[in-house]
């Protein structure tokens, strides 16, 4: 029995408004294939049971198909965010980049404003979460749009710090290499296997089971609402804190031009009239802001939000990065382990490159106490007052307990991944 005209035109007027709704809404978490209506026998009705059977039976499918665990380092910088980065580029089933956003800051800044307004900020986030969104889907000729000068042939030689990215410094990606250089240092991956093409790197990103980015330009949680919820990612953001203090250390002494006026501070004792203070108090309040929301527990970061001070890292980087990879539900294999055994105990030699993960990382996290000066200190407590608190870091009230390493600033606390 053949379908009348009109049936024709209302199955595919449905079959429109329906795709329409999806690409429009992305609400819905998974969709079903049932059998649909053959124009040429609309006669379903006849079995309408054992459609139903169909439709059951069938397998239901969620956007993310290869259901991989999409993975946020949210950090800001110095706070030791290469170093938990590494924790993931040294895992087999990882595809690993580090600030891919990079590309769009210094893409669009000099196209904004320096006021730093909201419009400015919406401008930056729209584009890093469309970049981040075509990442994830392992589209990364999206970068195209963003790398300077553009990419020929989806090959260039300007991507940030492809050597920090261990897929980009191995076959298939790197054709070039031996046996021999299967492990390269970062500064000699660019040399030993040239310019990176594009089209190799996302065949290998889509051979992983799991894709991790790093960055430290998106300011708060809240910032990443619209992928966290996107159904057709699994994303889960790791936020990466770290004392103020020992950021602020930590960038006088790696960005000295930029923060030489609170060396000058530091070294003379007096405070100059136009030091920049947004320098330290942003990052105090983009923590505040950030952690607020995700100790807050919203719906829409549940199993998706962990919270980590880089000091609890730091002091048992074995226990933590289990702890990780239980939140994440992805194994931990011998090369993550074999990396934190081989560089976390680094001497001092080992730490001398600004961006080095080699490292006694215990000593580390406390070298701040012995590199600000006390007024440094007390003024970063007092405009750091509620962060500090809330991440459970004790303040110094004197120059002798701030040197005094037997007095912890750290307080014993567990922030439980919201789940």
């Amino acid at each position: 029995m053949q379908c009348s005209w009109k049936a024709v035109l209302l199955l595919a007027l449905a079959s429109i408004a329906i795709q329409y709704t999806a690409i429009r809404t992305f609400t819905a978490k998974s969709f079903h294939s049932c059998p649909i209506p053959n124009p040429v026998n609309c006669s379903l009705s006849q079995d309408a049971d054992a459609s139903d059977r169909l439709c059951d039976e069938s397998p239901t499918f969620a956007y993310n198909l290869s259901r991989k665990t999409h993975i946020l380092i949210l950090a800001t910088t110095r706070s030791g965010s290469s170093f938990v980065g590494q924790l993931f580029n040294q895992h087999f089933d990882v595809f690993y980049l580090f600030e891919p956003l990079y590309h769009v800051q210094y893409t669009l800044i000099p196209k904004l404003t320096q006021s730093k307004s909201t419009t400015d900020r919406r401008v930056m986030l729209g584009a890093s979460r469309d970049l981040l969104r075509s990442l994830y889907d392992c589209d990364l000729y999206f970068l195209e749009n963003y790398i300077k000068p553009q990419p020929v042939n989806h090959t260039t030689d300007r991507l940030f710090r492809r050597g920090a990215s261990k897929a980009l410094c191995s076959p298939p990606v790197c054709e070039s290499l031996g046996a021999v250089d299967l492990h390269l240092e970062e500064g000699d991956c660019v040399k030993k296997c040239g310019t990176l093409n594009l089209t190799l790197a996302t065949e290998s990103c889509r051979e992983h089971g799991h894709v991790a980015i790093k960055t430290v330009r998106v300011p708060e949680v809240s910032d990443l609402r619209a992928l966290v919820e996107d159904p057709r990612l699994n994303l889960k953001v790791i936020q990466l804190v770290r004392d103020p203090r020992g950021i602020l250390a930590s960038r006088s002494e790696t960005f000295r031009d930029t923060y030489r006026l609170w060396r000058i501070w530091d070294g003379t004792g007096r405070k100059p009239y136009n030091l920049d203070v947004t320098q330290l108090t942003t990052v105090c309040e983009d923590f505040w802001n950030s952690v607020s929301t995700g100790l807050n527990r919203p719906p829409w970061l549940k199993g998706k939000y962990m919270l980590v001070r880089y000091e609890d890292l730091a002091r048992n980087p074995m226990k933590k990065t289990e702890e990780i990879y239980d939140f994440l539900g992805i194994p931990m294999d011998s090369n993550v382990e074999r990396w934190i055994q081989n560089n976390t105990r680094g001497d001092r030699s080992s730490s001398k490159h600004k961006y080095g993960t080699v490292r006694n990382s215990a000593a580390t996290a406390e070298k701040w106490r012995f590199r600000l000066s006390y007024e440094i200190v007390a003024f970063t407590q007092r405009a750091c007052q509620q962060v500090l608190a809330q991440l459970g870091y004790r303040t110094a009230s004197s120059e002798e307990e701030l040197k005094n390493l037997s007095v912890s600033l750290v307080e014993d606390r567990d922030f439980l991944p919201f789940s």
